[in-house]
């Protein structure tokens, strides 16, 4: 017997035999409808890439990233133990956050005083650990705190890995305001703290990130504002190749792994084409990475954990020197020492156990994300290169510029959220309308700064849909009963259990009760059940076949039994039959389900 490798028993795997297999596959579908995908800046995303030349990719310096906590616990004595724990439990770096800081969420620490700072950090030894800080603010006033503190305790400063993450533009972009003098306050940090072994600038993604800005928009943004501080920092007589090794980058990493891995490669190719531009030697990019606040939910919390592992994963992947990753209750209220040590575990999980920082570029060679860096990096440098020609991004954020090309893109994606094109799961998609509370620390939130003109929104996707179950809770609180509606199934199980399913699930992601049933084969039947529920609106589930032939007598019938508003699941050719008849409006997949559930909850509460 002939003894051969199984793979040469078949033909090669070619391009030209797999889209074959696909067409086939598809039975006339579009491929490009179906199978490629675009990102928000309308970057292609192929089904299948072949393998490519890895290209010279700037990695992170060798090692681990840094498994980096938030200290955010308004008292001080309190904030400090939460970091003692989370060190002590694995993380190495600690991100303090100041009350008046954009991204304190409402908690954060009051630091108006060396002493202040000093019980924060109490029994935190600084030489063995990498802290950031982010006061937004009240920035360049902690951080002479700090200096304080160091000569205070005494510790070296060239021991120390301190990122000071002073971002005086990213402050214009999310609350409108300018520091003065930022540019030689600026220097002046740089002076002050100079033999220490961390960063003196921030150039930050978030505010760009949490307005809704694509990967591109967010890349330029952050690129941007770091060759501001450059020359900023060198016009105030700082040497070019200081000022660069005085700046770090942030970046948001989300759920979305491909473009994740891909945005924090591109980032560090950015910096290095900045790099040649000026002339220097190219060195590491200090670049760190938060996850999203934009796709956290308070609804169905629990889906954070994985939204925040896959985020984390990727940043780490794509070679993020930090990575902070919010606790799975950060959108509901100060996290719990639970929330801390799960979100603490997970990275330390992939770290440790999974040894995904083992190597510093796994992307490397990769079809997919090496056309996916590439795509971004040629984008976002064209949206630098914008930036640049409207002055630089100050000057474009003065102008609302930036702003505007934002909006655009965050328009589109609300679009996309409302009619599930762009699902959130518990949110909009498989929501439970049973959950139980999850626990958070019995801290009240502050009221946050106000904002001036000109300042980018900060907003999660998920917003829309829990302002309609909010209000669906605080109606269920006052009536004890849910907002409802009637499901008239029309025919057997299996002929209305697809439809009466996507529509309780439809209707759950508005707080909407479905009542159903087993199904009717009669409109007075449906009448008649429709009396008894008590509901005020009802939605007709079947198949096409029965509609054509039962909708209209159901819908009629409904009607003469009071139901304001009768839905149809499905989008039927004869629509204009069935709306003379009484059906209202259509529930159907990739229609505005946000704008039904509002009609909808508004009919069912002020009808009840």
């Amino acid at each position: 017997m002939e003894d051969r490798p199984l793979a040469e028993l078949f033909e090669p795997a070619t391009q030209e035999r797999w889209r074959e297999a696909v067409q086939a596959a598809l039975k006339g579908g579009d491929f490009e409808k179906r199978l490629v995908s675009k990102t928000s800046d309308g970057l292609r995303i192929e089904p299948l890439y072949p393998a490519a030349d890895p290209i010279a990719q700037p990695v992170r310096a060798p090692g681990p990233w840094r498994l980096s906590q938030r200290v955010d616990h308004p008292d001080a004595e309190k904030a400090a133990a939460q970091a003692l724990l989370d060190l002590e439990g694995g993380a190495d770096s600690l991100t303090l956050v100041h009350r008046e800081a954009p991204a304190a969420r409402g908690f954060g620490l009051a630091i108006g005083s060396v002493a202040d700072l000093d019980a924060a950090l109490d029994n935190v030894l600084l030489t063995i650990i990498a802290l950031r800080l982010d006061a937004g603010p009240k920035g360049f006033e902690t951080a002479e705190h700090l200096k304080a503190l160091v000569e205070k305790r005494g510790d070296d400063p060239a021991e120390l890995d301190i990122d000071l993450g002073l971002d005086p533009i990213g402050l214009v972009a999310a609350t409108g305001r300018e520091l003065p003098d930022w540019q030689a306050r600026l220097a002046g940090a740089a002076k002050s703290f100079e033999g220490y072994r961390g960063r003196i600038a921030l150039a930050d993604g978030r505010p760009y990130h949490e307005a809704g800005a694509s990967e591109v928009q967010e890349l330029a943004a952050a690129l941007a504002t770091a060759v501001a501080y450059l020359r900023a920092l060198e016009a105030e007589g700082i040497p070019l190749e200081r000022a660069r090794d005085a700046i770090a980058i942030l970046l948001v990493a989300d759920a979305d792994e491909f473009l994740t891995i891909a945005k924090f490669r591109a980032a560090r190719r950015l910096w290095a084409c900045v790099e040649q531009a000026c002339g220097l030697d190219a060195k590491p990019l200090r670049l760190h990475a938060e996850t999203a606040w934009r796709m956290m939910t308070r609804r169905d919390p629990f889906v954070n954990i994985l939204r925040t592992g896959m985020a984390a994963a990727s940043a780490g992947l794509g070679g993020a020197d930090s990575v902070t990753a919010l606790p799975y209750t950060q959108a509901l209220g100060l996290p719990d020492a639970f929330a801390r040590r799960v979100v603490r575990n997970s990275q330390t999980i992939l770290v440790e156990e999974s040894s995904l920082a083992k190597v510093s570029d796994p992307a490397a060679g990769a079809g997919g994300f090496e056309a996916l860096t590439a795509s971004l990096t040629e984008g976002a440098w064209k949206a630098f290169q914008e930036i640049e020609s409207e002055g630089g991004i100050l000057a474009s954020l003065q102008a609302g510029k930036v702003q505007a090309r934002i909006a655009e893109v965050r328009d589109a994606r609300t679009k996309r959220i409302a009619t599930r094109r762009e699902p959130l799961t518990g949110a909009s998609e498989f929501p439970f309308l049973a959950e139980k509370p999850v626990a958070v620390l019995d801290v009240a939130p502050t009221s946050p700064v106000a904002s001036g003109e000109g300042a980018l929104p900060s907003l999660r996707l998920a917003e829309p849909f829990e302002a309609l179950r909010d209000a669906a809770d605080a109606y269920l609180k006052a009536n004890e009963a849910r907002p409802r509606v009637f499901l008239a199934n029309l025919g057997s199980v299996a002929i209305h259990n697809a439809r009466s399913t996507f529509a309780a699930n439809a209707f759950a992601a508005g707080g909407i009760e479905a009542l159903g049933n087993e199904g009717f084969s009669k409109a007075d039947d449906v009448a008649h059940a429709f009396r008894e529920s008590g509901a005020s609106i009802a939605c007709l589930c079947s198949s096409d076949a029965l509609y054509e032939t039962d909708a209209a007598a159901a819908a009629k019938a409904l009607k003469e039994a009071g139901a304001k508003t009768v839905y149809l699941a499905g989008k039927p050719a004869d629509a204009d039959a069935l709306k003379a008849a009484g059906v209202d409006a259509f529930l159907f997949a990739g229609g505005d389900l946000l704008a039904l559930l509002a009609d909808a909850q508004r009919c069912a509460i002020a009808q009840a």
